[in-house]
């Protein structure tokens, strides 16, 4: 892979915010060698900034990025200009240069460096399918995701699911949110149709929007309900209602499996066009066992589940488990702990959600999207370690793992 970055900057616009901010600007962008180097030269800080922001433009959409401080640019043995990175930049190659003219620093970088292939992935299980993607398509060929999620104090959830959508493909996302909480995410999720309905408790989404939900999905091709969505009476009525009526397929997951738990007279009722995407939590209040007997058999319970529900059925963890109803199963390889903190579940149920718009049916989608949330995941945490991924650092990743899987050919 290689790639060019371009950018350039006024010596006096880096001038100016030294005089404003000082030391406090300098050390944010420079490390102390560089510092050294420049001993306060306004033409050599706003050369150093440049090649810094060509530099990271070059990394666009590699899943590699390095901040300014973690990109050092300073002369090489014969005096050209030589970019050190600090971190793990993959076998990555950078070269840059600098010129001064008029003013402005002007850099260039250039950047090489391998292409991934389908051996950094684990074997994909047979049911992993990526849907077409025509050279004459257009975003009505992508399909429309409607996502129901979010109230008061978990906005995030909403934000993660609606965008993990658009990040998967789908060509159009439409996030139907309660009236007091639109502000919130109008201005977070820009790539997204933030759509407001009544509520029926500040944030809460509830049976009072069900003309409005049924309006809003009308001519889509999957909703995806429940992240973050909380635990009012009247917004388990509209799950359950939607859940058992409506006629496009369905994601459903946390306040939403919590609601069906919450009405058994739905078992058996919701069809194979339904995908429920359980923890081991969840899934004991789904079939009435205890925790502890769902994970000693945890592919047997997703198997029972699927019969009892009527609906695929997702159960997360090391090595997921999708089950059909017919009886059809598969289990994910991948045991990924660092996918163990909150929002990554939303980020999964976007995933699958997405891959339904776009043509898969339910099983195959649950098993494909499965697989790319955990390769997202694994790739996430072979830079990070088994801790402190965000669910947010999966979104871009997500495409990444898509294109991989791509060019091995699926």
């Amino acid at each position: 892979m290689q790639r060019i970055g371009v950018d350039a900057v006024s010596v006096e616009r880096i001038s100016l915010a030294v005089k404003r901010s000082g030391t406090g600007f300098l050390t944010k962008v420079y490390t102390s060698a560089e510092l050294a180097y420049c001993a306060g030269n306004a033409e050599r800080l706003a050369g150093r900034w440049a090649a810094k922001e060509a530099v990271i433009k070059c990394f666009d959409g590699t899943g590699i990025c390095f901040t300014r401080k973690r990109i050092e640019v300073l002369p090489g043995p014969l005096g050209a200009p030589r970019v050190r990175l600090l971190g793990d930049a993959r076998g990555a190659r950078v070269e840059v240069s600098i010129t001064h003219h008029s003013g402005l620093a002007v850099a260039t970088s250039h950047l090489e460096m391998p292409e991934e292939t389908m051996a950094d992935l684990l074997p994909a299980p047979d049911a992993v399918v990526l849907p077409a993607r025509p050279k004459d398509a257009h975003k009505g060929t992508f399909g429309t995701v409607v996502v129901i999620a979010g109230s008061l104090g978990l906005t995030g959830a909403a934000y993660l699911a609606s965008t993990a959508a658009a990040r998967t493909g789908a060509g159009l996302v439409r996030l139907l949110i309660g009236e007091s909480i639109y502000p919130i995410l109008a201005t977070k999720v820009t790539e997204v149709m933030a759509t407001p309905v009544p509520e029926v408790a500040p944030g809460a989404i509830g049976h009072a929007a069900h003309d409005s939900v049924l309006r809003n999905i009308a001519g889509a091709e999957v909703v995806v309900i429940g992240p973050g969505l909380g635990r009012d009476r009247s917004t388990g009525r509209l799950v359950v209602d939607l859940a058992m009526h409506a006629e496009c397929a369905m994601v459903i997951d946390a306040d939403g499996l919590n609601a069906l738990a919450d009405s058994p007279r739905s078992k058996r009722k919701l069809g194979p066009r339904r995908i429920l995407t359980p923890h081991p939590g969840e899934m004991a209040r789904l079939t009435g066992k205890t925790i502890e007997q769902i994970t000693a058999d945890r592919q047997g319970a997703a198997r029972k589940g699927a019969k009892e529900w009527g609906a695929v059925i997702v159960l997360k963890g090391a090595k997921t488990v999708v089950a059909h109803p017919d009886g059809r199963w598969s289990e994910d390889p991948h045991e990924v702990p660092a996918l163990a903190t909150g929002g990554t579940g939303d980020v999964l149920a976007g995933v699958i959600g997405a891959l339904v718009a776009q043509g898969l049916d339910a099983f195959t989608a649950a098993v494909t999207g499965v697989y790319i949330h955990a390769a997202a995941g694994r790739r996430v945490a072979q830079k990070l370690g088994d801790s402190g991924l965000l669910a947010g650092d999966l979104l871009t990743e997500i495409p990444l793992v898509m294109n991989v899987l791509r060019q091995g050919g699926l």
